[in-house]
């Protein structure tokens, strides 16, 4: 009983943090006609690049990201304007040493992503090289044509359930369990990775369902399986409105941890078969990052820049001002290290050494009272000056990064609105 009373007040207390945390310290402002993200850049590092491309041939109800219904005027256009801001990139000394392309439905339009990728690479001279997709845009010949260019290709299955397919309006899109299961083990082994992404604790999805999902995803041999709690947010409100919430969430959790103990983690809801350098999200492993395209957030220096949302706005700033900033966020010391910290464990650990060194604080003293709490409630061990998180805590990190996420999305939805 004291353990649930503890495990209850930690998850209360967690989700509260980052929710106010969040909401004090991300003070969105519009940026003038000269401010540029670009001064906040460090010449002598590398950083990396997330490309977003904002095209789906069918919006899905429960996703949050930003996004258009996908035409091939409109993406030629919007690919041109994206190659420009890369060009951008290189005349401003910046270092890439590894870049995540997402969206959206990135191999949508494949000709154009494809010479997008060609100089990226040829700019920065970058293998490491991640790319989204649905399972419409797996074919073998367009998974072979993308080898030498991509390194991990990640396919959002969601699930491999045909009622809850249905649910989530994938079914007619994208086909049956079974039909994604042989486009899946047709391109398995073209590329260095093959990831798959699932979605767990959604309405009406039992423990079986997860279980089987997991089943079918080692089954196809993939090299990664990612799988994400469901997330809320204003831009999914009413999908989630209209359905009753799965409360199983920590239960779900520890069930992936358990079906995937034989993989290797790269975060708290990332498994590969083998230990890799590639990881699916891209905060756990680059605290500072640079997004391009429409809507791409980067964050520089402790500071969030966001991109312009409207597509003809974004394509007109990058012509006239070589920067498609619109707003801004500058976070507080004390905000910085919190995300640092949170991302770092994310991942994994923290060696408190390298951290204290990286960002010149003493991370002991300046967090005593929060590091003495989190242990006193089992949520994470020190260990020869590493902290890790324990059972309980990995689970904690989930529903903190998903909830910053959630965050996040209602920064998408004020600049949507």
């Amino acid at each position: 009983m004291v353990n649930n009373l503890k495990e209850i007040f930690s998850i209360f207390t967690a989700k509260a943090v980052v929710r106010n945390t969040f909401a004090s310290c991300v003070n969105i402002t519009p940026t003038s006609n000269n401010e540029t993200k670009y001064l906040s850049i460090n010449t002598t590092k590398k950083y990396l690049l997330y490309i977003h491309v904002p095209f789906c041939d069918n919006l899905c109800p429960f996703c949050t990201f930003h996004k258009y219904k996908h035409n091939f005027e409109d993406s030629n256009r919007y690919f041109k304007t994206l190659r420009e801001e890369i060009k951008i990139l290189k005349r401003k000394d910046v270092k890439i040493d590894s870049v995540y392309i997402g969206g959206g439905t990135p191999l949508i339009n494949e000709k154009e992503l494809r010479i997008t990728i060609k100089l990226v690479k040829k700019l920065f001279n970058v293998d490491d090289i991640s790319c989204e997709t649905d399972p419409n845009h797996i074919d073998v010949d367009k998974v072979y044509r993308l080898k030498g260019l991509v390194k991990r290709l990640s396919i959002g299955v969601q699930s491999f359930n045909d009622e809850i397919l249905q649910q989530l309006s994938r079914y007619k899109r994208f086909g049956s369990s079974n039909e994604i299961k042989q486009k899946i083990s047709k391109i398995v082994g073209i590329l260095p990775i093959t990831n798959i992404d699932l979605i767990f604790n959604i309405p009406n999805q039992t423990e079986q369902i997860l279980r089987d999902d997991i089943k079918s995803a080692k089954q196809l041999g993939v090299e990664q399986i990612t799988t994400y709690p469901l997330m809320s947010s204003d831009l999914n409100a009413s999908f989630l409105k209209s359905k009753q919430i799965n409360r199983n969430e920590q239960k779900f959790y520890n069930i992936i941890k358990e079906q995937l103990e034989d993989y290797s983690k790269n975060n708290m809801w990332s498994f590969s078969k083998k230990v890799v350098d590639l990881s699916d999200e891209y905060v756990s492993t680059h605290e500072e990052y640079i997004g391009v395209g429409s809507g791409a957030f980067s964050y520089l220096d402790g500071k969030l820049f966001i991109n312009a949302f409207d597509l003809k706005e974004y394509e007109n700033r990058i012509i006239t001002k070589e920067d498609a900033l619109m707003a801004k966020s500058e976070f507080e010391n004390i905000n910085k290290i919190e995300y640092a910290v949170l991302s770092s464990l994310f991942g994994g650990k923290l060696d408190i050494e390298k951290f204290n060194k990286l960002y010149d604080v003493n991370l002991e003293k300046l967090l005593r009272k929060e590091l003495y709490l989190v242990k006193k409630l089992d949520v994470i061990r020190i260990e020869e000056g590493v902290i890790y998180p324990t059972k309980f805590g990995e689970y904690l990190l989930v529903i903190m990064m998903a909830s910053f996420y959630s965050g996040m999305d209602k920064v998408r939805a004020m600049f949507r609105k």
